[in-house]
């Protein structure tokens, strides 16, 4: 492992453009397609919406500068996973593995597929909401597709995304364009008052965080690449501050286009917000506004499988999952068991859940770890202060940043708590408790020996080289 490291470490090809396009090729989904009618329906205000997504936009990019710091103080791949290692210890970094594996990933996919969904049907229920039951049909087979296709082919999934960037890109290009010919055309009526019926209770304003965080999501993500820039100390943070200002900058622009275009009520009662903008400035080419989106979507949750088996390669080696899940494929080298079993947890989430409801266990969860990812910087610029640190933030960036997490994580269930979130917390410190018979003290090994030799000869799978 360390001469691999060692081996990584020399070969420091991206640079500058490359860190910039990975950081928003990864933030721009399907989240600006879906979220900025849950914002304002939650925040109650178009004033206050625009707010939002800059204040999201901010937390990300403070949140970003924070982890620049982290990977290039703990340079090893796993963020979170490993960061929480080295600072918070086994067990908390167990429970972090393990409602990323059970919670986070399978909600992210399913979120991302839903959204998918509701683009695909919405030309076929025009002027109505489709039912819930074709909806999450579609959800569930966008999940089945996808999941043979990265079990399959790395080839096949590199192009779906690299098609996926070129439309989306595309798609929020005419999304701006259109509102800046509406906006010249003096279309403002809809930014009279634009403060009216602000909702500024501190459950409204956290789920508005929650949805427009979702769109941002991806800001962690250049953790991954450090070992592999060039200049990391000076490119980091050049990175981050670019990718993040142009990812934030285009979302407002977006936002304002949608609201230039539709009234508010229009925009929180419509299923497909970009389809509705279509239909009202496209006319009977609307319908390409739905594709586009649709397709964004659909890399989104191809780019979700695609990084899929990262986290649950490394918790395996570590000895904190199953060591099937760590496994590749003999022929197609592909870690189709990790991607099977996110598939497979992906479809169970999505039988009761809803767009809404997903993303927001999915942010309260996201975010109560990043707070404790957080602490962990903190602790190691107090307590180690030696430690190289080729490029660090002042302290009071971790502090404003865990602030923030702490107040999203409780911001929610001050106000108006409800049960879901009782649940979710529970099942994370779950964790904890399954940690202690089933790792540290290693019950049933004969029987879990057993299960992943079936699964090895059924799935055809081996052991997985780090560099996969």
């Amino acid at each position: 492992m360390e001469a691999d490291t060692q081996r990584v470490n020399l070969k420091r090809e991206v640079g500058l453009i490359g860190a910039v396009s990975f950081i928003a090729g990864t933030m721009i989904g399907s989240g600006i397609f879906m979220s900025p009618q849950y914002v304002l329906s939650t925040i109650g205000s178009p004033g206050a919406s625009l707010i939002v997504w800059t204040c999201c936009g901010l937390i990300a990019m403070l949140g970003g500068l924070c982890y620049a710091e982290l990977g290039t103080v703990i340079p090893e791949s796993g963020a979170e996973y490993v960061y929480m290692l080295r600072t918070a210890g086994k067990v908390v970094a167990f429970m972090f593995v393990f409602s990323f594996v059970m919670v986070m990933r399978p909600a992210s996919a399913t979120g991302i597929a839903l959204s998918l969904a509701e683009y695909v049907v919405a030309p076929f229920y025009d002027g109505c909401s489709p039912p819930q039951l074709v909806v999450k049909c579609v959800a569930a087979g966008s999940i089945i597709l996808l999941a043979i296709v990265n079990c399959v082919s790395v080839r096949w999934a590199t192009g779906i995304q690299v098609l996926s960037m070129m439309v989306k890109v595309l798609a929020l290009a005419v999304i701006v364009l259109g509102g800046v010919v509406m906006l010249s055309q003096g279309n403002t009526q809809n930014f009279d008052n634009s403060f009216e019926g602000s909702k500024l209770s501190i459950n409204a304003i956290g789920i508005a965080f929650y949805q427009g965080l979702w769109s941002y999501d991806g800001w962690n993500t250049l953790n991954f690449l450090t070992e592999e820039l060039k200049h990391p100390e000076v490119n980091l943070p050049r990175a981050i501050i670019i990718a993040i200002s142009l990812v934030t900058g285009l979302y407002l622009l977006v936002n304002v286009s949608y609201l230039t275009v539709m009234t508010p009520r229009e925009l929180m009662t419509s299923s497909a917000v970009a389809v509705t903008w279509g239909n009202k400035v496209l006319g009977s080419w609307g319908w390409v506004m739905s594709v586009a989106a649709a397709l964004s979507a659909f890399g989104s949750l191809n780019g979700t499988f695609f990084s899929g088996g990262r986290v649950c390669f490394v918790a395996a080696r570590e000895g904190h999952m199953p060591d099937i899940l760590a496994m590749a494929h003999v022929h197609r080298l592909t870690p189709s068991p990790a991607l099977i079993f996110t598939a497979v947890v992906s479809l169970v989430v999505l039988i009761p859940g809803d767009f809404q409801s997903i993303v927001n266990f999915f942010s309260f969860t996201a975010w109560f770890f990043y707070a404790i990812t957080l602490s962990g910087l903190l602790y190691l610029k107090i307590r180690k202060p030696e430690l190289p640190r080729p490029y660090k933030v002042p302290i009071i960036l971790p502090v404003l940043v865990l602030l923030a997490a702490i107040f999203l994580v409780l911001a929610p269930i001050v106000d108006d708590p409800q049960i879901e979130y009782l649940y979710v917390t529970l099942f994370m410190f779950s964790g904890a408790i399954i940690y202690v018979p089933f790792i540290h003290y290693k019950i049933f090994p004969h029987l879990l020996t057993k299960l992943t030799v079936f699964l090895q000869l059924f799935l055809e799978v081996a052991p997985a080289d780090k560099n996969l």
